[in-house]
């Protein structure tokens, strides 16, 4: 819901430019991709309980103010000319709040959906993990579905200001729900409880979690030997405090995984306005799409990413993950074709129709090679290494966003959006190629061959 709206709260205070929009995008880029690894090094590191009880409280407060910032900026809609400071002031807060709540969510999906998952699939038939992926992938993107529509009826019809009452209200009284929900999965399955004892015993009194090592001379030293050597150099200890720290141990962990190059191309997907995030929605709305229109067709956009999760199960009991991911990606790559034509087309109403249609289509090659990753990380990720790998993956896909907000602040002319358009094709064609790549290695082939030619000789014979 706030992803949805807040693009509409900034072209509203400022209706001439993308600017509020794409600086708020890339603050909370810039926070995943900066402390994305050092989150799931957390998580890692973290009983289930503590990473539960920090995740909801944290996300929960910081939105709670961003949208009580919010509420202060629509109901004095002339501090920007009266009292610039305080309208940069609550700018500045809303970004940091937003972000804060980000990076909170973010610690929540690595242990539920890279972990948890993980741990109750054990002992089952491999089908289970795939069932379960889909399954939870398709109540995020029910979310998706809901909240927007929602938020663009509250829009069009009540006022801003009614939506953002809303959203905090919401945000008060969701806390509590979301907390008794995962308490009670957590209580009522005991493989979680077991893996939760086991991650206490190896967690030590201090925080830390086994040894943290350093690499000189291609042998490993204990922290405590590096820092108690006093012949060391100060530069060479301040690079071994630099290179033990958990941002530079998680991206290590991550650099380490056959699966980067699958990850690599996931992560160029987020270089890009060609989702109804907030760039794109603010776009719109400058181009004179009423808000239930665009939340609607965000809407129609999650609906198809569920049909998604309804078919990778089918596709992937018949062509395996890999390949699952491989036809996946070329289809969202196929439909986005649509979007770069849309940069041509003259016609105002045709071309934002082909932008709308081609970006909610591509969503089902999309989500079924999200999951398809999601599921090579964990099959092929130890258990130990989880956190890190997910939290660094985000902060990938977050450097990503990242990216596409910078550019979004450059080109922050709405009338300049094809460039952005273009941009973001360009990404989403470099992200095919590189997977394909990762399937050549693995596979040492792309296509069966033999099966395209009998497909060719098969009409010669008949006719």
């Amino acid at each position: 819901m706030w992803e949805f709206s807040v693009a509409l709260y900034f072209i509203s205070l400022w209706p001439s430019s993308l600017l509020f929009a794409a600086i708020y995008g890339t603050v909370e880029s810039a926070s995943s991709a900066l402390f994305g690894g050092v989150v799931g090094k957390w998580v890692d590191t973290s009983t289930y309980t503590k990473v539960l009880r920090i995740w909801l409280l944290t996300q929960n407060f910081s939105f709670l103010i961003a949208g009580g910032m919010v509420l202060v900026l629509l109901f004095h809609s002339n501090l920007k000319s009266t009292n610039f400071m305080a309208f940069i002031s609550l700018v500045i807060l809303i970004c940091f709040s937003g972000a804060v709540g980000v990076l909170s969510a973010l610690a929540g999906s690595i242990m539920i959906e890279r972990e948890w998952v993980v741990v109750i699939s054990e002992g089952h038939p491999p089908e289970t993990l795939t069932q379960m992926n889909s399954v939870i992938r398709r109540i995020d993107l029910i979310c998706k579905l809901f909240a927007p529509v929602a938020s663009g009826f509250f829009v069009s019809f009540a006022s801003l200001k009614a939506s953002a009452v809303a959203f905090a209200l919401w945000n008060f009284a969701s806390v509590w729900l979301a907390y008794w929900l995962m308490n009670s999965v957590y209580s009522g399955i005991p493989a979680l409880r077991e893996s939760n004892r086991r991650r206490k015993q190896q967690i030590p009194s201090d925080g830390t979690k086994g040894r943290v090592s350093t690499l000189e001379g291609g042998t490993l030293h204990d922290e405590a030997s590096v820092h108690g050597t006093e012949e060391k150099s100060l530069m060479r200890r301040k690079m071994n405090l630099i290179m033990n720290s958990s941002f530079m141990v998680s991206w290590r962990i991550y650099l380490r995984q056959e699966v980067v190059l699958p990850g690599v191309a996931l992560a160029l997907l987020y270089f890009t306005v060609l989702s109804f995030g907030t760039l794109m929605t603010a776009y719109l709305k400058w181009e004179g799409i009423p808000a239930y229109v665009i939340g609607i067709g965000r809407g129609i956009s999650a609906t198809i990413g569920i049909t998604a999760t309804l078919l990778y199960p089918l596709l992937h009991s018949r062509i395996s993950t890999l390949r699952t991911g491989l036809w996946s990606i070329w289809c969202q790559w196929t439909f986005l074709i649509v979007c770069a034509a849309s940069i041509w087309v003259q016609n105002k109403h045709l071309s934002v129709s082909m932008l709308m249609g081609g970006v909610a289509t591509s969503r089902l090659g999309l989500w079924m090679f999200d999951l398809s990753v999601t599921q090579l990380m964990q099959d092929n990720v130890p258990e130990c290494d989880r956190g890190a790998v997910g939290g660094v993956q985000n902060s990938l896909q977050s450097s990503m966003e990242l990216m596409s907000g910078i550019m979004g602040i450059i080109i922050s002319d709405p009338l300049d959006f094809w460039k952005l358009t273009l941009g973001s094709f360009l990404a989403a064609t470099l992200a095919p190629i590189l997977y394909s790549l990762h399937v050549y290695h693995v596979r040492k082939h792309l296509f069966h061959m033999e099966k395209l030619l009998i497909m060719v000789k098969w009409p010669r014979k008949s006719s």
